[in-house]
């Protein structure tokens, strides 16, 4: 090789070199993805923990109890309601609550294929039929009207003793008549929660009320009596003064 020729290859190989290095590289451009798996697409995750962390736990609690709302972690809860409930509920939401539509065919997020992964996961983990020790529910909802004059009895012997007198809260619970309480939870939800209880507070299972167990019909009349509390225009300023409303 001569030493023009060398001359010339040199500044070659360095062009080359460096060009190597430049498409190497390029994967590390600015607004370029770096290396790794592709990220899923959000109506491709079916992994129930995730799933529920993101649409149910902000409601319902990180491990379904512990939430504003419904435990659904609850072995009671999971008896109470069948896979087609649990679905249609997660389907089209509870009118009337802030329960939300998730499904895509109702102006939600979620596909079908999810809202599955989602049932199937709640009976994986939360269902427990031993945990009841062979008693069934009462229904989760009654066709038999409640009474509310029966209500008032009802509440007497199996919620006054921690809700205190008239509903407005004792020493071991507070108060179920609050104007503000009443007017966000329809009666469905007041049944759903004296069957179910709070799990992790001093409030049983419709099972564990003392003195005993309560009958569909004594829930259906204790729902009653309360209802019966709700103010006509909750959330309205009240009059002050002597013998003015609480607000309660």
């Amino acid at each position: 090789m001569s030493r023009n020729d060398t001359r010339s290859y040199f500044p070659l190989a360095v062009a080359s070199a460096v060009m190597v290095m430049v498409l190497s590289g390029c994967s590390h451009l600015p607004g370029r993805p770096g290396p790794g798996p592709e990220v899923v697409q959000p109506s491709d995750v079916l992994k129930f923990n995730t799933l529920y962390h993101q649409n149910c736990s902000g409601c319902h609690g990180a491990n379904g109890t512990g939430g504003a709302a419904v435990s659904l972690g609850s072995p009671v809860y999971q008896a109470l309601v069948d896979d087609a409930t649990l679905r249609r509920i997660i389907t089209n939401g509870l009118p009337g609550t802030v329960m939300p539509a998730f499904a895509q065919s109702a102006g939600g997020t979620l596909t079908d294929r999810q809202i599955d992964a989602l049932v199937s996961g709640m009976r994986a983990q939360w269902a427990n039929p031993s945990a009841l020790g062979g008693n069934t529910p009462p229904p989760r909802s009654s066709s038999t009207p409640g009474n509310a004059a029966r209500g008032a009895g009802v509440y007497l012997t199996s919620c006054a003793m921690c809700h205190g007198p008239g509903g407005r809260g004792g020493e071991v619970a507070g108060s179920i008549v609050n104007g503000s309480f009443l007017a966000l939870v329809t009666d469905q939800e007041l049944r759903t929660m004296i069957i179910v209880g709070v799990p992790g507070t001093a409030m049983p299972d419709w099972h564990d009320h003392v003195p005993g167990p309560l009958s569909s019909q004594e829930i259906s009349d204790v729902v009653a009596w309360l209802g019966a509390q709700r103010r006509k225009f909750p959330g309205q300023p009240y009059p002050s003064g002597p013998g003015a409303s609480t607000g309660e």
